[in-house]
């Protein structure tokens, strides 16, 4: 079902808890409002849709990808960027990313993947697993 954007500041603030198997309802409801809103953004995490869950959809090179869990366990070759949020109001913000990024994360039968990302969606995947962070850019 696609879900209304959270804008609140403070909602977005909050980390979000570990994402469980029975938790694939709120992906599917976050890969759907991220489909239905393709034009303007690449990424999503649930909070963004009201699911304080450490779940994150985003666009990976023309296909779209979930993750359960994710967390960067290496990061290199750091940048200064600017980036917007359909959650945030106003324009683009300063902020650090780094080009390429280890993950390790679970699908949605739990099943751990390590993968390296480099690029737009290394970019795209920092930006969400801030959100699950509770970081706002």
């Amino acid at each position: 079902m696609i879900k209304e954007l959270i804008h609140d500041p403070i909602f977005l603030s909050m980390k979000s808890e570990t994402a469980k198997k029975d938790d694939i309802g709120v992906a599917d409801d976050l890969l759907e409002t991220l489909t239905a809103h393709k034009n303007s953004c690449v990424g999503m995490a649930a909070n963004m849709i009201g699911a304080r869950k450490r779940i994150i959809a985003f666009d990976n090179e023309g296909t779209y990808m979930v993750m359960f869990n994710p967390e960067i366990i290496k990061k290199s070759d750091p940048y200064e960027t600017e980036e917007s949020c359909l959650s945030l109001l106003g324009g683009p913000r300063k902020c650090r990313r780094y080009k390429s990024i280890k993950v390790q994360w679970q699908t949605a039968d739990m099943q751990t993947r390590i993968r390296t990302f480099k690029g737009f969606p290394a970019q795209i995947i920092q930006h969400e697993i801030d959100h699950c962070n509770g970081v706002l850019i």
